[in-house]
């Protein structure tokens, strides 16, 4: 009645096994650390910068571990780990000099950062501990607002430029455009039917975008055209996406270990900063704006004496990037305020390209520029700091307007980058800070102390009266909240998911939940004795009709926490995630883990005559 099969007792085990991989590395510490990260929008960290990392550490005799490549979402680092902070910082001096040739326009920033000490054998396995987010470790949190409307003025800025400049070249006359009473479209005016028709064939073969819809106004005929919604929800991803990989350039200069940036819904971007306290320099590098300008080579210099050769007045050196050296003129055709948008697409042999639109003005600029220009060669150039670097230099192979492509990308990975380069020159749609905190180091520290504490306690005073109420079965359910809490921070370790003071709150109240279930458990057992069944019959029939109202609460309580989950932002959803995992995880061990100590217990013998659960009280009429 009251045994297990032999599969459950083996799925016990496993869960408890994995419990306990997953929660030792929390328990190892921390050493100190350099991390190397990139200093330009355009220099990518590989694992091919550990070898060099390494080599100039032994050439200085400081003893490190072997440099370690990590990828985090498309910024990579190298870290390397020292035994102590004194070797620490000579390190981080001595990586700055040897990685940068020019200490004034470096191109890696070194960071001091700390690693955890999980051995080898639980990282194979893919052991982390957890992450500690700002409140516990000491930092800024900015919470940024995409303005969502800017991004569709900007769109319609730029197809408002880009329709004008398709009715010229189609030599189809019309008698005004201009931007709709809404505001969230494009109205383009013609004095015939005929023409109007001839626009709206133009226009739907090259702008697959635009929704295009007849109307009229007065004795005028309009052709009304709204960028279709998919087209819209395409634009604002892409300007998100855009903006946190600005963002995630610019942080980089601040020498921030582990930065977080990510979306969080629709428009909203958060930035959180581990370790940094000047919340001015914060935000001065994050509004921080760069320019894109598109040039045209110098061919009176040679290629390949560009180094060598005097550079002619009007004309400019650049050494830094690809392509360099070249010698470009120093006015540009367009800068990056004419880009109205770049995206990863193919050309027609189905090879990577990447392809640009501009606005009318820059389409009119870029046309003058390259009319004349056929075989010249062009460059692109991104400016930070007023130094620029080259992004690429290519053949003009035909006249340039306001919509064309770069080619010989190479890879579909290449062109993704170099589009989102041509978007991040700046912000693609300015963003306000909703929400901005700052959080100290000793106040992280004193918040981990008293979260741990608060679980301590609360989890001994649990166990204490529990099994001075309950007895052997309150032992039994001390022993299944062990297991839960041993779960849930193996699951949020293996999530590698990032622990937040309403985390620990949320962990706190999970062991309450929890410990509910059991005491439901344990009253259904006592009342079915008071009744007057056997201690065998009565276990099961205990955990059989608790398992009910277990589920309901649970199953509530979990809808609760999915709303805040869903619905929640920041601190709220920090909790929601521990508490929905933590609800899942006492299931699993108020019920089954629990029952099974008790099988194991109690099931073997076949003359019970009881069982410790503590007093019971039997009412009269049942005692005669």
């Amino acid at each position: 009645m009251n045994r297990y099969p032999v599969w459950k007792y083996i799925l016990i085990v496993i869960a408890l096994i994995f419990g306990v991989l997953y929660t030792l590395p929390n328990f190892f510490g921390e050493s100190p650390a350099v991390q190397v990260s990139s200093a330009k929008a355009t220099v990518k960290v590989d694992s091919s910068l550990t070898a060099q990392v390494d080599q100039v550490l032994q050439k200085a005799g400081i003893k490190a571990d072997p440099a370690v490549y990590e990828l985090n979402g498309t910024q990579g680092s190298v870290r390397v780990r020292f035994d102590n902070t004194d070797l620490q910082f000579k390190a981080k001096g001595l990586l700055e000099k040897a990685l940068n040739q020019d200490p004034n326009d470096p191109t890696y920033l070194s960071a001091f950062n700390l690693l955890p000490n999980t051995p080898r054998w639980l990282q194979a396995m893919h052991a982390f501990p957890m992450y500690l987010g700002l409140d516990l470790r000491g930092g800024v949190h900015f919470l940024m607002q995409v303005d969502v409307r800017a991004v569709l003025n900007k769109r319609l800025q730029g197809l408002q430029s880009s329709t004008r400049s398709i009715l010229v070249d189609k030599k189809i006359r019309y008698a005004g455009i201009a931007r709709s009473a809404s505001g969230d479209g494009i109205d383009i005016r013609f004095r015939d039917a005929e023409t109007r028709n001839a626009a709206r064939e133009a226009l739907a073969s090259q702008l697959a975008e635009l929704t295009l819809a007849d109307a009229t106004e007065g004795t005028d005929l309009k052709l009304v055209a709204t960028i279709k919604p998919q087209a819209l929800k395409q634009t604002v991803e892409e300007a998100v996406q855009q903006n946190i990989t600005t963002l995630g350039k610019r942080v980089n200069e601040l020498g921030v270990a582990e930065p977080v940036i990510q979306r969080q819904g629709a428009d909203r971007i958060v930035v959180q900063l581990p370790g940094v306290q000047d919340v001015s320099r914060a935000k001065d590098i994050i509004g921080r704006t760069a320019t894109l300008e598109v040039r045209l080579v110098d061919e009176s210099v040679p290629r390949g004496n560009e180094e060598t050769a005097a550079v002619p007045f009007g004309s400019e050196l650049f050494k830094v990037g690809k392509g360099a050296p070249v010698v470009l003129f120093k006015d540009p055709i367009i800068s990056g305020d004419y880009i109205s948008n770049a995206s990863a697409s193919f050309d027609q042999n189905q090879q990577p390209a990447v392809s640009i639109d501009l606005n009318g003005d820059g389409g009119r600029r870029m046309r003058e520029a390259t009319r004349s220009r056929i075989g010249k060669l062009m460059a692109i150039v991104l400016f930070e700091k007023n130094k620029g670097e080259v992004l690429t230099v290519a053949t003009i192979r035909d006249e340039l307007g306001s919509r064309f492509q770069i080619t010989g990308m190479g890879s579909a990975e290449a062109a993704n980058d170099l589009a989102l380069l041509l978007r991040a020159g700046s912000l693609a749609a300015p963003m306000e800070i909703i929400e901005e905190r700052t959080i100290g180091p000793q106040l992280g520290a004193d918040n981990i102390r008293k979260g741990f504490d608060s679980t301590l306690y609360g989890f001994a005073a649990i166990a204490a009266f529990m099994m001075f109420y309950y007895l052997l079965f309150g032992f039994f359910s001390v022993m299944s909240l062990g297991v839960n809490l041993l779960l849930l921070v193996a699951v949020l370790s293996c999530l590698q998911a990032t622990l937040t003071l309403p985390g620990i709150a949320a962990i706190a109240f999970t062991l309450g939940m929890a410990i509910d279930a059991n005491v439901l458990i344990n009253e259904r057992v006592r009342e079915e004795l008071r009744n007057g069944n056997t201690p065998q019959a009565a276990i099961s029939a205990g955990f059989d009709r608790a398992w009910a109202t277990i589920l309901d609460s649970n199953v509530t309580t979990l809808i609760a926490g999915l709303a805040l989950l869903i619905f929640g932002s920041g601190a709220i959803r920090g909790f929601a995630v521990v508490h929905c995992l933590g609800i899942v995880t006492s299931i699993f061990s108020s019920v089954f883990f629990s029952r099974g100590m008790v099988n194991l217990w109690y099931g073997r013998k076949k003359k019970l005559s009881g069982v410790s659960i503590g007093q019971i009280w039997i009412p009269k009429q049942a005692k005669g």
